[in-house]
């Protein structure tokens, strides 16, 4: 078989835009292992054959096994890949950006780095999941108070629509039966929203640890754009996935979820979301994202053209190109 170093690299220009991605595939008791640019997933009712590059994110559930060239072509692609609990999610890695510029990166530590606009862009945050409120004006413990209010009235809300009894959110970690069923159902939507959310987060560039309302966790900003769809798609769905049958939650509110993000076409919504929280107010022109261009930082803010050596000049005053 041809080996992994021997085939061509992957460019911006080959992959699918996260958009355009399967929100997640689950997995579990099978081997999952690589044939050319697809991943296979081998079981005793045989072999199933996936394009990795239509994979937003891979849940290995329990059982699975998975190759180091599995590994190696689901990072090729930036694809993410979680290891999950049978009941639950949890993410613990991912694939490469699927943009070579580091332009939404960079915005990213620009809003964060200012308190204003740090608080600006959590403000934006809010207005995206309640429109019908401005909160302009509102401080950081005044937003979290309203937010704590919405996502009480929410559960209410979908308790009176489905007829479900609502005693409250309950999770305790490591114990995900100790819930009733509504509450299990909006844990794994939650945990299944948390993985999507990562790997938009990491297949446009952006840092997944600085978060607007969140701090302090290394997945914080990832909380924040999980949340943005928290009220309008996670616990409607979770409650709905509950009235149905209290059997087997977990597993059908994955489906569920699954078939809800790609109705609404949430990942596209979701790119254009974090670009717009990101790039409000930012300074300096819109970069291409499939732009594989390396610059160097000069004074006063200037950038120059990376692949020359500055520190020799030609008989005419030309810089000399690096040759590596």
């Amino acid at each position: 078989m041809t080996t992994v170093s021997q085939r061509t690299a992957l460019t911006p220009r080959h992959l699918t835009r996260t958009a355009d991605r399967m929100s997640f595939i689950y997995l579990e008791r099978c081997t999952v292992h690589r044939d050319a640019n697809a991943i296979t997933a081998e079981d005793a009712d045989g072999t199933t054959h996936i394009p990795s590059a239509t994979i937003g994110t891979l849940l290995l559930g329990p059982g699975t096994r998975i190759t180091h060239q599995a590994m190696s072509v689901l990072g090729e692609t930036g694809a993410a890949v979680a290891w999950v609990g049978e009941h639950g999610v949890r993410y613990y890695a991912g694939g490469r950006a699927l943009t070579r510029s580091s332009a939404l990166a960079e915005a990213q530590a620009v809003q964060w780095a200012n308190i204003r606009s740090r608080l600006a862009v959590a403000r934006a945050m809010y207005q995206l999941r309640f429109p019908d409120e401005d909160p302009a004006g509102l401080t950081r413990q005044e937003l979290l108070g309203r937010e704590g209010r919405r996502v009480k009235d929410c559960y209410r809300a979908q308790s009176a629509r489905t007829g479900i009894r609502w005693h409250g959110r309950k999770y305790t970690p490591g114990d995900f039966a100790a819930g009733d069923p509504v509450n299990q159902a909006i844990t794994a939507a939650a945990q299944c929203m948390y993985g999507i959310a990562h790997a938009v987060v990491a297949s446009l560039g952006t840092s997944p640890a600085l978060g607007f309302v969140h701090s302090g966790h290394e997945l914080s900003f990832v909380l924040d754009i999980a949340d943005l769809y928290k009220t309008e798609i996670g616990i409607p769905l979770a409650f709905d996935v509950a009235a149905e049958d209290e059997e087997d939650v977990a597993s059908r509110t994955r489906r569920a979820l699954r078939d809800r993000i790609n109705e609404t076409s949430l990942l596209d919504r979701c790119v254009e979301d974090i670009k717009s929280l990101l790039l409000q107010n930012s300074p300096g022109p819109a970069v291409s994202s499939d732009q594989d261009v390396v610059t160097l930082q000069s004074d006063g803010g200037r950038k120059v053209a990376g692949g020359r050596n500055y520190g020799s000049t030609t008989d005419s005053g030309e810089d000399e190109a690096m040759l590596w």
